[in-house]
């Protein structure tokens, strides 16, 4: 290559995204998805052999499925091609396996077909790989932001191992622009940029795990940075690239503690239109989802309790919709959580008394268990009157009977008081009945 064809490579390279100029190009440069490509990992010992199989890459936008792909082909003896699923179907197929056969009579490589969206195939065009990615033809690599069990034929599906790749840590996302502003030959390193703290902050929240959509706002804020000091992108040039201002939040300061405790009042004073507002600002800033979720899951036992027991199913239910859909889909299901857990009925009891529980058994250490309540499975331990005495609770009428569970200190001693709110009325009458049994004597037995 003479240097004019180099500077002309190098002028199309800068007319390139950053993104694109920046994606790793070996496995050492891939930043993340450690629980996939860590030492010693599934992927890892197929590209050091050089014998990948076929695999559908599911997971969010920006977390590096494309790039998997192109580093598993360029790092093996294999000849890849990249299509979308959008723009191909069944004749672009066939145009392929076609070449597929070439390469391997001619150069002896195999084939890594890479195919983009694959969700967007429909049945006629899945079908159409079966053969010869069975073959061994094909090696196929599809990349997929929705759940592969319902958008990939069962017989495809079956012929490839499923990689879940994750959203980026904010962490990581961080190396990612940092590796930018350094990198001379690929990134921004020739114009010596400082990128400052909040700025870097503000990026690193609102790519959302997205390390494509963080280089993109980069590259603009840095075009906008050349309006300000020289060498400097500032919060402001951040806040214009991405068209929206940075929300005062701090998630190891004040202003986290402030918000979840806003969240939390809110629900437990029964306003749903202020916990969405609270849970939408956390989101909003850039709180870890399932930090929320968690919470709230904490709340429907602690605020909640009883009075509706499906609260803590309803809490548990929106964190693994969150799991399952992400960023943005599954925070409706935390908004549905929220509006459930402030309308529901409300009682403490529960929380009351469990921390009754626990300082009781601070103050009285370990006391020992009543004897008519030990299993007695030796001869020594019925002599010594282990079980002596215990009623069933079936052998009587309604499957209940007057009996000492508690130990011989705290006999009579109650921790839970039911309100009469929502379902513990029901658990209250019920108690009463109980009690009202007690302090009359023995039950009758079952008929």
């Amino acid at each position: 290559m003479d240097i004019f064809e180099q500077r002309a490579q190098q002028a199309a390279n800068a007319e390139r995204p950053l993104a694109e100029r920046m994606r790793p190009r070996s496995l050492d440069e891939f930043v993340g998805q450690g629980h996939v490509l860590g030492p010693d990992s599934l992927v890892q010992r197929a590209v050091a052999r050089d014998r990948i199989f076929s695999m559908i890459l599911w997971g969010p936008p920006g977390c590096g499925k494309t790039t998997l792909a192109r580093i598993i082909a360029r790092e093996t003896r294999s000849h890849f091609t990249h299509f979308s699923a959008v723009l191909a179907g069944v004749k672009e197929i066939r145009a392929v396996v076609a070449e597929a056969r070439e390469q391997l009579k001619i150069h002896r490589q195999r084939t890594i077909l890479f195919v983009d969206e694959i969700h967007r195939f429909n049945k006629a065009q899945q079908d159409a790989f079966l053969q010869h990615v069975e073959s061994g033809l094909i090696t196929l690599i599809g990349a997929t932001t929705e759940n592969p069990s319902f958008e990939v034929i069962a017989p495809l599906l079956s012929r490839c191992r499923v990689v879940t790749l994750k959203p980026l840590e904010p962490e990581e996302i961080g190396v990612v622009l940092d590796r930018a502003l350094a990198d001379v030959e690929r990134g921004l390193g020739r114009q010596g940029l400082c990128l400052e703290p909040d700025a870097r902050d503000h990026l690193v929240r609102i790519a959302g795990g997205d390390a494509r959509s963080a280089l993109n706002s980069l590259e603009i804020a840095v075009e906008l940075a050349a309006e300000g000091p020289e060498g400097r992108v500032r919060l402001v040039d951040v806040e214009k690239a991405l068209q929206q201002k940075a929300l005062i939040y701090d998630k190891s300061g004040d202003e986290h503690y402030n918000l979840i405790s806003a969240l939390h009042k809110s629900l437990r004073g029964s306003d749903p239109d202020a916990a969405l507002y609270w849970l939408g600002r956390m989101l909003a800033a850039g709180e870890d989802a399932l930090y929320i979720a968690r919470r709230m899951v904490r709340f429907a036992s602690e605020d909640v309790g009883n009075a509706d027991p499906y609260a803590l199913g309803v809490a548990m239910q929106a964190v693994e919709a969150f799991r399952f859909l992400g960023h943005p889909e599954g925070e409706l299901a935390l908004a549905q959580a929220a509006v459930y857990l402030a309308t529901a009925p409300k009682s403490n009891a529960l929380y009351s008394a469990y921390g009754e529980v626990r300082a009781t058994i601070q103050k009285t250490g370990t006391l020992p268990v009543p004897l008519h309540l030990r299993n007695a499975p030796t001869g020594l331990m019925r002599d010594l009157g282990y079980g002596r005495d215990y009623r069933y609770a079936h052998d009587f009428r309604d499957a209940y009977v007057p009996q000492q569970y508690l130990p011989d200190k705290l006999r009579g001693r109650r921790f839970y008081h039911p309100s009469e709110r929502g379902y513990e009325q029901t658990v209250k009458r019920r108690l009463d009945h109980w009690r009202r049994l007690q302090a009359a004597g023995k039950p009758d037995r079952q008929a």
